[in-house]
């Protein structure tokens, strides 16, 4: 399923071009065929005719309602979303908090973490990673950062942590981000 419906899309298109040819062909072959056919005969192939293109045009109605597609809209936010989880969260535990709205969890870590730096216990390399993921955690989760830890993520957040928030925030709901890093939450414990 790697191309996300993009060849189905494709050959759905491709079979509903190829239907409505055949019974365009249909009603002119009918025509060009009158004078070979019974009245009864005529009317009855044609009304069959038409009440297949009135079938078919429903069955276009209705996938026009929604999209032209195999891929909705929201699959295609599922992608960019899964990509900027993956790349802005390395830390399965900071992805784990986050995705079950423990902002309380993610206060205690981050305190750890300090703690753990200033003894030597922690690379500062790491702690600078970990404590940007858990900051940015704690944003999109509602919490209220301090001024520093504002100034912290704005000096050391990356460009993939910087697409997250933006893919984030495009997407509208948290819940969505949620249910998609808890994807990511499974995918990191295998």
């Amino acid at each position: 399923m790697a191309s996300r419906g993009t060849t189905e899309t494709s050959k759905l298109k491709q079979n509903l071009e190829e239907q409505l040819d055949r019974l365009m062909q249909q009603l002119q072959d009918l025509e060009e065929c009158r004078e070979e056919l019974d009245a009864d005969e005529y009317e009855e192939t044609k009304k069959e005719t038409l009440e297949q293109l009135s079938e078919f045009n429903d069955s276009l109605k209705k996938i026009m309602s929604g999209d032209m597609t195999l891929v909705d809209e929201l699959s295609g936010m599922q992608l960019a979303i899964q990509a900027a989880i993956s790349q802005a969260f390395k830390t399965p535990e900071v992805i784990r908090m986050f995705a079950k709205k423990q902002p309380r969890q993610l206060r205690t870590r981050l305190a750890e973490m300090d703690r753990d730096l200033m003894v030597g216990k922690l690379a500062r390399d790491l702690y600078t990673q970990q404590k940007v993921e858990i900051l940015t955690a704690l944003r999109k989760l509602g919490e209220k950062l301090t001024g520093d830890d504002e100034m912290f993520l704005s000096a050391n957040a990356g460009a993939a942590l910087s697409q997250f928030e933006r893919v984030s925030t495009d997407l509208g709901s948290g819940d969505k981000v949620f249910a998609l890093a808890s994807v990511e939450v499974e995918k990191a414990k295998q």
